[in-house]
């Protein structure tokens, strides 16, 4: 009986493994076929195209294979993006092809991405039980004066400080927060380091780490992911 056990774990095992590698083939197919143009053969990005918002890296995203589909899937805009450079593919490929893609890039370019973010949220400040009851409070204190700027009071990306980058030709794109697929940890994190860390080519969004500790920066998150995405 034990023999038989490890005969199927084995043959499992590795019909298992015959999915993941066709899946990463057919996502390279696809990706080279479509992605590469923008993204580049590694994911890094061609930083000499002529786009007024450039490609990010994806071998720096921040994105989990899950959210990287859904980005192919329904495009940018739809999650809060200004621009639409990023289109939706729902209508050229079906999901599980888009699925395919999402883990080519995953572990093609981004293979350490957990453990990235895992030992980044590791070596953050913990919240005290007394500090966590005045999370959503200064989190709303601090986006009010500082995040508004761009994203606006409401998070929706818009505000007279972007009106001005229009006009002065200087083009700022914020997100619609209402809309991210980033979760609290993520928004933390890329508060925390900031645009480029995370495979923007522009700097619009700063690092904060040095004007704001962890629970601050924390508390912000707290406050978008539980406020402002609940405006939609």
């Amino acid at each position: 009986m034990k023999f038989i056990i490890l005969g199927f774990f084995l043959l499992s095992s590795m019909y298992a493994q015959e999915i993941k590698d066709h899946s990463f083939e057919n996502g390279k197919i696809i990706y080279q076929q479509t992605c590469v143009s923008c993204h580049g053969k590694s994911g890094s990005t061609n930083p000499y195209m002529q786009l007024v918002v450039k490609p990010r890296k994806l071998s720096k995203t921040i994105l989990t294979q899950e959210q990287s589909f859904q980005i192919t899937k329904e495009g940018a805009h739809f999650w809060g993006a200004h621009s639409d450079l990023m289109p939706t593919f729902k209508y050229v490929f079906t999901d599980s092809e888009l699925e395919d893609v999402s883990y080519y890039i995953a572990k093609a370019f981004n293979p350490d991405r957990e453990k990235k973010i895992q030992k980044l949220l590791d070596e953050s400040d913990s919240i005290s039980k007394e500090d966590q009851s005045k999370m959503l409070k200064t989190g709303e204190k601090i986006f009010n004066r500082n995040c508004s700027m761009c994203h606006g009071m409401s998070g929706n990306g818009q505000s007279e400080y972007v009106e001005q980058s229009k006009a002065q030709k200087n083009f700022i794109y914020p997100y619609d927060l209402r809309r991210t697929l980033l979760t609290e940890e993520q928004i933390f994190l890329y508060a925390k380091y900031g645009g480029k860390y995370w495979g923007t080519m522009k700097d619009d969004m700063p690092s904060w780490k040095n004007k704001y500790d962890d629970f601050i920066l924390k508390s912000v998150a707290k406050y978008v992911n539980e406020k402002i995405k609940t405006m939609k």
